[in-house]
């Protein structure tokens, strides 16, 4: 059975914070991205590049959407994971989120809204059946289906 949320750690680098000691507003999605982008390497073997090149297809973002929810401080160390929580025969969409080591406390979530896309006809296509299968397999279903709420839903129980 695959993992359907991968999970990495991450510590906060004093060149990615502000000067205040906070984690900077873009690093948020370099950290972020990058985490996906290695969960989909050692998870599912699944390599953007490499598509692209033997299949002429790869997926490109159509939209992000980031909250910040709680700063993040230098030299802190924070988990990092990735989950697809909507697909369509073209689209995904990824949930990212990072959170305080134990999991207590969600500092940021970013939703990627990715488009299956074909670099010779310059147009969508449509996912493969085997990339189909997998995200079926992966798949994680969370009770919000908008931005606003999952972001809303994320501070309540940062309270808690």
């Amino acid at each position: 059975m695959k993992i359907k949320e991968p999970e990495s750690i991450y510590r906060v680098r004093f060149s990615d914070c502000d000067p205040i000691g906070h984690l900077s507003n873009l690093r948020y999605f370099d950290y972020m991205l990058n985490a996906r982008e290695d969960h989909c390497l050692q998870n599912y073997q699944l390599d953007n590049f490499e598509q692209s090149k033997n299949t002429g297809c790869l997926w490109v973002a159509l939209q992000n959407q980031i909250a910040y929810i709680k700063e993040v401080k230098y030299n802190k160390d924070v988990v990092i994971t990735s989950k697809i929580i909507k697909y369509t025969d073209r689209t995904n969409t990824v949930e990212v989120l990072m959170l305080n080591k134990d999991k207590s406390i969600t500092h940021a979530t970013l939703w990627v809204t990715l488009i299956y896309f074909n670099l010779t006809t310059r147009k969508s296509e449509v996912q493969p059946e085997h990339f189909m299968k997998l995200f079926e397999e992966i798949f994680v279903n969370i009770p919000e289906k908008l931005f606003e709420e999952r972001v809303e839903s994320l501070r309540k129980q940062n309270k808690k």
